[in-house]
């Protein structure tokens, strides 16, 4: 029973890969020509592989490091979850084992990110006014600016050192920014980046730009904390509602177990809860969806 559930989920694996790979045949040919029109008289771009690049960026704005750092271990403990999967619920554990960690691993990732960035803007307003007092003072603005990366706190000071190493490599002091800002994809690094760049071409006043930005900065936040706070009984029922079902399975579960397992035994009993579990399933992500769209 064991090898024909294993079998199966071998047989749909390679389905989806073949489908995959179809479908992408398909749109070769035509994506192919429509770029080599493009690309007539170009050089030949650098060969890249975005998926790894896409993974490596994830990790690096979250404060983790290069993932390939820690490939071994992560394959051990992700070959482990199988085993023990398979060990407990024979082919659904191995399907967990194969799906849970990487779920797992991306919520870490979003979580570390989330946290990391708000932790960095709440820090950037302190690095411009030091800045500032910095140009006061009769520096330039580049060297006000390295200046007061120096003297950041963490984590802006770690994730900022990524301009300081371009500025030390030839790259313009923009152009890092630029760069930095999209890197972590927000509106905070970006105008940042904007400004040093407007007055690296047309000149002006450095000082009142960044008091201006440190200003928009901190109306940003505030309003960011008004919305929240006027959103949160929203944001309350909908973590209220996504919790109530697992809450009630683990009420059963501790009160009366005899009631869920009769109808895990039961034929129907089972298309009754894999059809619940998957209407929780799709119910968490569009209230995750309606969360984040606040």
């Amino acid at each position: 029973m064991k090898g024909a559930i294993i079998l199966g989920l071998i047989f749909m694996l390679l389905m989806g890969v073949s489908v995959f790979l179809f479908y992408r045949g398909l749109n070769k040919g035509a994506h192919d020509r429509v770029m080599a029109r493009l690309a007539m008289g170009r050089p030949d771009p650098v060969v890249s592989k975005p998926g790894l690049a896409r993974i490596e960026r994830a990790f690096l704005r979250a404060g983790l490091g290069r993932p390939t750092e820690r490939l071994p271990l992560a394959l051990t403990v992700w070959a482990m979850a199988v085993l023990l999967g398979y060990l407990l619920y024979d082919g659904i554990g191995v399907l967990l084992g194969l799906v849970g960690p990487l779920i797992g691993l991306r919520l870490l990732v979003s979580f570390r990110y989330q946290r990391r960035v708000r932790r960095m803007i709440s820090q950037l307003p302190q690095l411009l006014d030091h800045t500032v007092r910095s140009l006061k003072s009769g520096r330039t603005l580049g060297d006000a600016v390295l200046h007061s990366i120096d003297a950041s706190p963490q984590p802006l000071n770690e994730a900022m050192s990524r301009i300081k190493r371009n500025v030390q490599l030839g790259i313009s002091l923009p152009d890092a920014c630029q760069d930095f800002a999209e890197l972590y994809e927000r509106e905070e690094f970006r105008l940042f980046a904007l400004g040093l760049r407007v007055n690296h071409r047309y000149g002006g006043n450095a000082s009142e730009l960044l008091e201006n930005l440190i200003r928009l900065i901190r109306e940003r936040e505030q309003g960011g904390r008004q919305l929240r706070a006027m959103t949160g009984e929203t944001r309350m029922s909908a973590v209220v509602l996504a919790l109530l079902p697992v809450a009630m399975v683990g009420y059963f579960l501790v009160v009366n177990p005899n009631y869920l397992l009769h109808m895990w035994n039961d034929a129907a009993g089972q298309k009754m809860l894999t059809f619940a579990f998957a209407m929780q399933t799709l119910g968490c992500l569009a209230l995750w969806r309606m969360l984040r769209s606040i």
